[in-house]
């Protein structure tokens, strides 16, 4: 890869840092992403796991407890994508793979954002039809699940599209 390219080009965008120091300062940012997926989800699992233990659980249907057994496995992948790049960390430490390392965190990262797109809504989806019914589950979490979408991609893509920061 020729490195030469990618650190004039970090230059004319203001950052003098070399390709090593580049790819550090993704993975340090891929690192602090995760982090924030893990403790909303942590923080979720936590409230999904004491559920079975309160006295309206027994009156749950069976579609309510499919939801709630697939909110449960949403929670754990979650957990354990996230964890994987902790795994791969240590698997590569000191191995010199850095920009592999940051390869990997990215789809790592994108991965455990749409689990946990499918998590956040799902849940919205089980407490409305515990509260209000099959109708208004269904509809919340169509709408958690929009709105997460649209600010998780369009958003973004937006913004890819505007200019980009000026150097300095």
């Amino acid at each position: 890869m020729d490195t030469t390219n990618h650190a004039s080009a970090d230059t004319e965008r203001g950052r003098h840092e070399t390709p090593t120091e580049r790819w550090d300062r993704n993975w340090v940012d891929i690192q602090q992403e995760l982090r924030i997926i893990q403790t909303g989800t942590q923080i979720l699992a936590g409230f999904l796991l004491t559920l079975p233990f309160q006295q309206r659980f027994a009156t749950l249907t069976d579609g309510q407890q499919t939801i709630y057994l697939v909110l449960v496995v949403l929670a754990v992948v979650v957990t354990v994508v996230a964890l994987s790049a902790v795994a791969t960390h240590r698997l590569v430490f000191r191995q010199r793979q850095k920009h592999d390392l940051v390869r990997a965190g990215n789809v790592i990262l994108l991965t455990a954002l749409i689990a946990s797109a499918l998590l956040f809504a799902g849940t919205v989806l089980f407490v409305f039809d515990l509260v209000v019914g099959d109708a208004g589950g269904v509809v919340a979490g169509a709408a958690v699940f929009v709105g997460t979408a649209l600010l998780w991609t369009a958003l973004p893509l937006s913004l890819r599209r505007t200019r980009r920061d000026d150097a300095g």
